[in-house]
Order: C-alpha cells, then sequence, then structure tokens
C-alpha cells in the first residue's frame, strides 16, 4: 500500500522518469514513510487530517448523490468538467429543526480562500393535507419569500429582515424548491457572526396571510425524514486549476510487442515501450473508507516503459522529445538521457464525502488520472 501511495504522489506532482528511491534515515521506518505518505496525500486532497466518520449510519442527501453521478462515472473520473461550477460542492443541513420556517445554516467549514459562486436554499414542498375546499377555489398560487435575518428581535420590521428570493408556486402537488441566496452566504463567509439565518414566508396574491399548514408545508427538520430536510447546497471555487481536460473512453491497454523475426533475443525482464499501466488506489486500505461515500478507490493509472531512438507518432514524443532522442542517440552531447515515458493527458477525479460536521462534500481534483502517455 505504502508503494501504491508513493507511486501515485510522484505521478501527480509529475516528477521526472528516474526519480530517486527513497532513501531511509536513521532511525525511520515503515510507519513513519506510511504517515508521511498519508499526510502528503491528504495535502494533494486539501485536508489536513482526516474528516471523521459519522458516529452513525448517515444516508447523504439524495441531491448530493445524483450530482457526482452525472458529474463523474463509477470510478469517480470527471464525465464532463463544464457540468459542475466551480469545483467544490457542500450541502449544509439545518441547525435550528424548528417549524416556524426559520433556518440556520453553520457555514465554518468553508475555507477562506473559497469563492462562493452560487448558493441555494432547497425546502421540500409536502403534499397539502386539504386538497379542495374553499381556499383552492379562491387561490391558485401563493408567494414564497426568502429573507436573509438581520436582526431576530426586529423580524416584524423591514430592519430585522431583507428580501433575497420571492416567486409563486402552485398550490397544488409536492417535491423540490430551489431559491437563490448567494449574497447571504457571501455576507456570512465574510462575518461569520452575522449569520443569523433565514426566515421563509409565504402569502396571498394580494399580500393577504394563506393557511400554510394547509395549503403550503415545507418539511422541518424536526419532523421529517433525512432525505426531505431544509438544505443550503453551495458551489464554490478554491482556486486550484490544472490541465485537467475532458474524459474520453478509456484506450484499451495495449499488448505487449510481439518480437518476430531474427531480432528476437531472450531476456527475462524486456523492455518495454512506453505505456499505460494500472494504479489501484484503494481507499478501504488506506483507512478513509469511513468518511468516503465514493468513489471506494479509482484507478490512476502510471507511465512506464522506454523511449527508444527512432521515436514514432505511437510514443507520442513532443518536438522536444524527438530532437533529446536524436542528441541522444548520436552522442553529441554528454550527460543527455533518452526521453521520459510520462503522462501526457490527466483527468481529473471527484470525492463524495463526509466533512468534521457531516455535511456532505463533492470535490473535484486535477490531474488525478494518467489518461494516456508519451515520449517527452
Amino acid at each position: 500500500m505504502l508503494r501504491v501511495l508513493l507511486l501515485l504522489l510522484l505521478l501527480v506532482r509529475k516528477q521526472g522518469c528516474s526519480p530517486r528511491p527513497h532513501r531511509v534515515l536513521p532511525g525511520e521506518d515503515a510507519g513513519d514513510r506510511r504517515a508521511e505518505a498519508i499526510r502528503r496525500l491528504l495535502e494533494l486532497f486539501g485536508l489536513e487530517d482526516p474528516p471523521r466518520s459519522p458516529h452513525h449510519f448517515k444516508q447523504p442527501p439524495q441531491y448530493m448523490v445524483d450530482l457526482y453521478n452525472t458529474v463523474a462515472d463509477a470510478d469517480g473520473v470527471t464525465k464532463n468538467p463544464d457540468i459542475l461550477e466551480g469545483n467544490t460542492v457542500r450541502s449544509f443541513l439545518d441547525k435550528i429543526h424548528s417549524d416556524n420556517m426559520h433556518f440556520l445554516f453553520i457555514l465554518s467549514s468553508v475555507a477562506k480562500n473559497e469563492k462562493v459562486l452560487t448558493a441555494e436554499l432547497h425546502l421540500f414542498r409536502m403534499r397539502a393535507r386539504v386538497a379542495d375546499g374553499p381556499a383552492y377555489k379562491r387561490h391558485h398560487f401563493c408567494q414564497v419569500s426568502v429573507y436573509q435575518v438581520l436582526d431576530k428581535s426586529k423580524l416584524d420590521s423591514s430592519e430585522g429582515k431583507k428580501l433575497l428570493s420571492a416567486r409563486l408556486i402552485s398550490l397544488q402537488g409536492s417535491g423540490w424548491e430551489v431559491f437563490a441566496i448567494t449574497q447571504a452566504v457571501r455576507d456570512w463567509t465574510e462575518d461569520e457572526s452575522s449569520n443569523q439565518g433565514l426566515l421563509v414566508s409565504v402569502r396571498g396574491l394580494a399580500g393577504a396571510s394563506v393557511d400554510a399548514p394547509h395549503m403550503v408545508r415545507f418539511a422541518s427538520g424536526r419532523d421529517h425524514h433525512e432525505s426531505k430536510k431544509p438544505m443550503l447546497v453551495l458551489f464554490t471555487d478554491d482556486g486550484r486549476r490544472g490541465a485537467s481536460g475532458p474524459t474520453p473512453v478509456p484506450p484499451a491497454e495495449p499488448m505487449a510487442p510481439k518480437l518476430n523475426g531474427p531480432r528476437i533475443t531472450r531476456s527475462l525482464d524486456p523492455v518495454l515501450p512506453c505505456q499505460r499501466h494500472p494504479l489501484s488506489v484503494d481507499f478501504e486500505e488506506i483507512g478513509w473508507s469511513g468518511w468516503i461515500i465514493s468513489p471506494r478507490g479509482y484507478n490512476a493509472y502510471h507511465c512506464k516503459g522506454s523511449c527508444p531512438f527512432p521515436l514514432g507518432e505511437n510514443m507520442r514524443p513532443t518536438n522536444h522529445a524527438t530532437v533529446q532522442s536524436i542528441i541522444n542517440a548520436l552522442k553529441l552531447s554528454e550527460g543527455v538521457n533518452s526521453p521520459c515515458c510520462v503522462p501526457d493527458k490527466l483527468f481529473s477525479i471527484n470525492l463524495l464525502y463526509f466533512d468534521d460536521d457531516e455535511n456532505v462534500v463533492l470535490k473535484q481534483y486535477d490531474d488525478m488520472v494518467a489518461g494516456s502517455c508519451g515520449c517527452h
């Protein structure tokens, strides 16, 4: 497992084709090396420590699972880099659990360097208890307004709240309703103490109150199933950008070349040309399966093999590699090695995981999978 971790670190940091072997320092043992490898891997994933596993079995919000499945394939590799806005999506559940449509979401896990792109309040509208009657004959729609709470002691006045979003919804039907609350979340991330929550009100078309418990009901965090609880979804970008591009269908693994004719030489360890080889990363074996929801692991691949002169097009050489190969073959300059077999396409992966506060995070990491190999 340690070898896999070290190979992965070498891959994503794009070191040369002949890295120096790890030199054991005095007093260093395998445990120290494993701890260092895992620390470096956590650093790669933007984490200081592994998040704590949930204290009990916890089902992630279906919205986050569906988003992950839309963005990533079974191994977590990005299907299309343009689907996701930014590279991080966080979901937060309401912490108040009240029935008066006052919600509070704790955003302390959002890093200061994350740029808030979009924030949404997701509320599940329950099916109305009364499906007919005078109220339904008089009204077909109602107005739902979402306010940022500025002062909880002045909620009855304009000084105590600021309108964020308002729209008409039908009195019939059920399902998720989504409201934009980006500006409020930007305020809260800049000044955490200003976060006094959100207030949702339901009014008739003429501004009159409606019988909300009977006509429009949103699921609360107290009495309803986990899958219907109020949720804040936050799209951010932490500024990391790599060379990842659209992920093609994984190419078939190249077969070892057939050595026919008089050039056949017998060797116990034949040197194969530059090509891609599997490199499995198993999160359970690392000890991270308790907090990572998906994927359970992935194939990072790695590049191995020779770049002999003359370089053919099948080795995907750069012009520089071709010149270097010629200089090396003709011995025109001392100390010039043959080109290196390295990844020439790198793709991103996505992790769906629980953070320390048991919120669910979808995060995209660039340059984590070798898509193809070439001589550079």
